[in-house]
């Protein structure tokens, strides 16, 4: 969790001057770097590997739901995108009745209502949509659509879905990348390739939280990143939320709860 909002922070504070896209780049290819000593160790798994479709269609949602990610993060409070990032289970409620067969209660879809109403709050609809919130808004659903993806993937092993993703990231975003690339200041490329260190270091220590601990669990300490991206922001942009967002930020927690019930 500290790792990924490590990642974003950087991200942040490079995002206005070099393109989404290039960011995006940059982190695929550091990630296949650090994972190549396990892809050429587990070599031999990926005689498993199956259904190239949808492997494709991950990579293309995961690809949209990035960049947009990078784009918006740049531009919007570090707290509010990390607390619109929670509604992803909302988003997964109808996608998974649409995609998956799978029945939503009425609590469900009381608390899709109910994160809704959260959003509007902590976004302030008085304010002026922005693309930066529009491209928040595509990376939740394309974010989430590539979960609904992954969970029908989820007899794969496990280097086989980060090869995939990773590899498949930096071959999607290369003509974008090489088509806008700008120059990178003296002196920032350790910190960009940081990016890619922390998010795909994220990754691992995501799959070994859910490996060694239960589910509930690690819904409940996510919730920190909240806090964490809230101190982040306040600390080294200076971003200070006020009360709507809070408002806001609770009925979406809150929401997300009772749609995990």
């Amino acid at each position: 969790m500290g790792l990924n909002v490590w990642a974003l922070t950087i991200v942040k504070a490079w995002g206005a001057e070099l393109p989404a896209a290039q960011l995006v780049f940059l982190r695929a290819v550091v990630g296949l770097a650090v994972i190549s000593p396990w892809i050429w160790v587990a070599r031999t798994r990926f005689a498993e590997a199956r259904a190239p479709g949808l492997h494709l269609a991950r990579v293309g949602l995961s690809t949209l739901a990035l960049t947009c990610s990078f784009y918006a993060v740049a531009r919007v409070p570090l707290a509010l995108f990390t607390a619109l990032n929670f509604t992803r289970p909302l988003v997964m409620i109808a996608l998974a009745a649409l995609f998956l067969g799978e029945r939503a209660g009425p609590a469900r879809w009381l608390a899709g209502a109910l994160g809704l109403v959260g959003v509007v709050i902590a976004v302030d609809p008085r304010a002026e949509l922005s693309w930066a919130l529009l491209a928040l808004a595509v990376t939740v659903v394309a974010g989430t659509g590539a979960v609904v993806v992954t969970r029908k993937l989820n007899d794969q092993p496990t280097v086989v879905m980060m090869a995939a993703y990773t590899a498949g990231l930096a071959v999607a975003t290369a003509p974008l990348a090489w088509t806008g690339w700008q120059a990178v200041p003296d002196g920032a490329w350790p910190v960009l390739l940081a990016i890619g260190l922390f998010a795909q270091s994220a990754q691992v220590c995501f799959l070994q939280a859910h490996r060694l601990a239960e589910a509930g669990l690690l819904a409940v300490l996510g919730y920190a990143s909240l806090i964490l991206s809230t101190a982040v922001g306040y600390l080294v942009f200076g971003e200070v939320p006020g009360a709507g967002f809070w408002l806001g930020a609770v009925l979406i927690v809150g929401a997300t709860g009772l749609a995990r019930r």
